[in-house]
């Protein structure tokens, strides 16, 4: 790995940098320090996203920086280019954000007002993408209805999950079942674009004053509601989820309007993606209970939708 990572550096002329690994979730995210300045370089999986796609994410989050939202910016290699491939690995570079992520830092203290901030900068990530006009080639995931609950949604069939009993298989088909109705019926009404898509604590940095977002790689077209559904969901056990999410919603409709009709059923869309996404998961350390817990969240959200069957 070492030297894979010091012919990246080579390519942007980070010569004997400084670096270390600071995450390897899904792709591997390096911390650079060269001649007194920190940059991200990172390595992304090998098949999940297209150049194509890479190159759009990059042109989106130029765009949302330019439009004034604090988002990490390309840093193009010698050569130009802000993406490269070295031995089938796509890599690219970013600017470098301090803080730390709100699943490690979110302190006791004044958690309406964070979340009364991620709000704010939620709605101002979907105003500056509404504003801007991609270019012809650009392309990213959507998060539609085919994309949530149709026959290969982008995070797997979640009502084939192989812990589920039969009778919980049958009981997610009438979930999705429903769900895909109920969409259907209110999709052409609701607000819909780009959107980060993956909002949870690990993605929102906080330096003790401001709030950043990272991991734009899930990111594309996709229901507003769904972006808050996705930052809410990690919090729904907290004894004081009324008061965040109140401070969520407050924050983003001072910069936005919105209908929020939908929002419970938008927080049983994405608990039910969770379910699909740890099908291939199922076997890493605490992919088991992790895998529990997500089927016992989406059941108890899709109460909402039974009460209106």
């Amino acid at each position: 790995m070492n030297a894979f990572v010091e012919k990246a550096l080579h390519l942007w002329g980070w010569h004997s940098a400084d670096y270390f690994l600071v995450a390897a979730r899904e792709n591997a995210v390096f911390r650079i320090r060269f001649r007194g300045e920190t940059y991200a370089l990172r390595l992304h999986r090998t098949g999940y996203r297209k150049d194509t796609e890479l190159h759009s994410e990059l042109a989106w989050m130029t765009a949302l920086s330019q439009g004034g939202l604090n988002v990490a910016s390309p840093i193009p290699a010698l050569s130009g280019e802000t993406l490269v491939t070295i031995e089938d690995t796509q890599v690219d570079a970013l600017t470098w954000l301090n803080g730390a992520p709100l699943s490690e830092h979110l302190p006791s203290q004044n958690r309406e007002a964070i979340f009364h901030q991620l709000g704010q900068n939620m709605a101002q990530l979907h105003t500056i993408s509404d504003a801007w006009s991609p270019p012809k080639t650009f392309q990213r995931p959507a998060w539609d209805r085919a994309g949530l609950l149709g026959e290969t949604p982008l995070w797997d069939r979640f009502w084939e999950n192989l812990h589920l009993d039969k009778q919980k298989q049958a009981f997610f088909q009438k979930i999705r079942t429903q769900a895909d109705a109920l969409l259907c019926e209110h999709e052409q009404a609701l607000d819909y674009g780009l959107i980060h898509a993956d909002l949870v604590p690990t993605n929102v940095m906080y330096d003790g004053t401001q709030l950043t977002f990272i991991d734009f790689d899930d990111g594309g077209f996709g229901f507003r509601l769904f972006e808050l559904a996705t930052a809410l969901l990690k919090y729904i056990d907290d004894p004081d989820y009324p008061a965040l999410r109140n401070a969520l919603i407050q924050g983003y409709t001072s910069k936005r309007g919105i209908d929020l009709e939908h929002l419970d059923f938008f927080i049983l869309l994405r608990a039910l993606t969770y379910v699909g996404w740890n099908i291939s998961r199922i076997h890493e350390h605490g992919g088991l209970a992790r895998n529990k817990r997500f089927i016992e969240t989406a059941t108890i959200s899709s109460k909402y939708l039974i009460l209106n069957d």
